[in-house]
């Protein structure tokens, strides 16, 4: 049986924290342009990293394998 692949679009967005299973870890979007129209409150907020929902857990571990 061949190897499974991870999903590319996913192992750019997201990656997978310590070792505990079901901790990943992404950045949020609308940070990469059109920056002058947003409050610096709403950029600095947008700079800090978060984790994916409980709910979106099963789905985003299926597409990275490793």
């Amino acid at each position: 049986m061949s190897k499974m692949k991870t999903h590319s679009a996913a192992k750019k967005r997201f990656k997978k924290v310590g070792k505990q299973k079901g901790k990943i870890k992404f950045s949020h979007a609308y940070r990469r342009h059109l920056l002058t129209k947003k409050t610096a409150k709403k950029k600095r907020h947008l700079r800090k990293e978060s984790y994916i929902s409980k709910a979106d857990l099963s789905s985003i571990m299926r597409l990275l394998p490793y």
